[in-house]
């Protein structure tokens, strides 16, 4: 009988692959960073062939290290950044192009294009989603404008697209050899090209998008064998679970009910919200969304606060301006002083999402005076991300009508105490941390696991999760309600600040 499920978990800066077992705990884990490459000012591509070798060594790594058999294995899902864009080859498995990164911002003029008739909100109500620069469907739609030759091959079914998620399983299952090409009902949300009510791409957003229907894959659940691990170390393995990194986290904390919430601390922050089997218009700025879909069970929809840099502005602290050695030095930074010493950091650096979405925004750092220093910078990038998150919640409030009684949070940014305890603070909840913080992978571990009985029922993961450390607000109201004031004037200062 198998004794473990495992997951590829392909996010922004690097390759993750774990196995858990049944009760949900790691087993063992291998990771691999990969290069971030900013060709020009707003513009993030990664290297696709470099993201599919890093895949195979973590999960030769993580199989060597930890001595497991792979006949133990019942089976293994895919857990990936959302929207970044990948069109290659059908007969090598070459990309034509890099892959472009969801913080990419290129495609703004070609959103500001179709906004031109309708508005930014102009194909909300069909796809969840307004128009802007973080979805798949305008890069893919520059790819076959910019890059010679494209479009001709897509028209020939020559080329496909995939998000990572769809690279990943492609490879893994045959490549140009047979290679399954498919995506989950959560990966085909985050493109601007799958309806909500039918869950299949919709010809009418192909035809704005100039998109041929021949370079897309299949639209499949979340949880069923898409087919057999290939040449990866996992030969024969079903790879059978696929979730956006989000969607995986949603799942992994055992969200299953309508008005249950997680908040994931990564590169970006992102709050879910399972809204049940009915799509949720939002009129507050967040995106509707697709939680899972398990086999032939009705899929179960959710509304989303996507807030693009987050851990991004802590590398950026650590990598552009050398403030600190490694990512978890901030915390010490941070607490060398007892506040931000009244500056905000608004990281604005490819614009603003949720609830603005206004591609012309940038960064600010606002009330700077000479007493401000390193450690006041640190703490100002800390609390950027935990004011974002508040605008989430409000949002997400106001949109589902059911106040939030706590946040359940993972992501790697959760053990920063400082962080957490000033986000229960500005949000006047419980924060909880569950035992396992890497929820997103084992999110895919759990689907693919469900797709071929390693788990019998959703309802059983619920016995999985368990607390690991609670934050609860000590700040007045008053306080609270004037720090977030000032954090709402330093937003508007960022707006319209790109001009044509």
């Amino acid at each position: 009988m198998a004794k473990y499920a495992v997951a590829i978990d392909q996010g922004t800066t690097s390759t993750r692959f774990m196995i858990f077992d049944h009760k949900g705990a790691v087993v063992g884990t291998d990771q691999k960073e990969h290069e971030q490459i900013y060709p020009k000012p707003g513009w993030v591509e990664h290297d696709p062939l470099e993201i599919w070798q890093a895949t195979q060594d973590v999960i030769k790594g993580a199989i060597s290290k930890f001595n497991i058999d792979i006949k133990d294995i019942a089976a293994c899902g895919v857990t990936n950044q959302r929207e970044t864009t990948v069109v290659w080859e059908k007969a090598t498995g070459k990309p034509v192009y890099n892959a472009i990164v969801w913080q990419d911002t290129r495609t703004d003029k070609i959103c500001a294009e179709l906004a031109k008739d309708g508005g930014q909100d102009r194909f909300r109500e069909k796809v969840g989603l307004p128009l802007a620069t973080y979805f798949s469907g305008p890069k893919i739609k520059w790819i076959l404008d910019n890059v010679e030759g494209v479009r001709e091959k897509a028209e020939k079914g020559e080329v496909l697209f995939g998000n990572i998620d769809t690279w990943v399983i492609w490879n893994i299952t045959g490549g140009p050899k047979g290679g399954v090409h498919t995506t989950d009902v959560t990966n085909a949300s985050r493109t601007m090209l799958m309806n909500l009510e039918t869950l299949d791409w919709d010809p009418d957003m192909l035809k704005v998008m100039g998109i041929p229907r021949a370079m897309l894959p299949e639209i499949k659940a979340s949880s069923e064998v898409y087919g057999y691990c290939k040449n990866s170390g996992l030969d024969g393995i079903p790879m059978a679970g696929d979730l956006g990194d989000q969607q995986g986290a949603l799942f992994g904390q055992t969200c299953f009910a309508p008005g249950e919430a997680k908040n994931t601390y990564g590169t970006g922050c992102f709050m879910l919200l399972n809204t049940g089997t009915e799509p949720v218009q939002s009129e507050n700025g967040l995106l509707t969304t697709l939680a899972y879909k398990i086999g032939d069970q009705p899929a179960v929809y959710a509304l989303e606060g996507s807030i693009a840099i987050t851990g991004a502005l802590v590398q950026w602290l650590r990598d552009n301006l050398k403030m600190i050695e490694k990512s978890t030095d901030i915390e010490m930074l941070a607490k060398s002083v007892d506040d931000a010493g009244g500056i905000y950091f608004v990281p604005a650096f490819s614009g603003l999402y949720a609830p603005y979405w206004k591609n012309d925004a940038r960064g600010v750092i606002v009330g700077l005076t000479r007493y401000i220093n390193a450690g006041h910078i640190g703490r100002a990038v800390l609390e950027a991300t935990a004011y974002q998150t508040r605008e989430v919640l409000d949002a997400m409030n106001l949109d589902s009508g059911v106040d939030l009684t706590a946040l359940k949070v993972d992501g790697g940014m959760v053990f920063n105490e400082l962080l957490m305890q000033f986000q229960s603070d500005i949000l006047g909840v419980p924060v909880i941390r569950p035992t396992v913080a890497e929820t997103t992978a084992l999110g895919s571990a759990y689907a693919a696991g469900l797709a071929v009985g390693f788990w019998d029922e959703v309802e059983d993961l619920r016995e999985n999760w368990g607390i690991d450390k609670e934050w609860h607000p000590k700040m007045g109201e008053e306080e609270r309600a004037k720090l977030y004031k000032g954090w709402k004037k330093a937003v508007t200062r960022t707006f319209d600040w790109v001009e044509e």
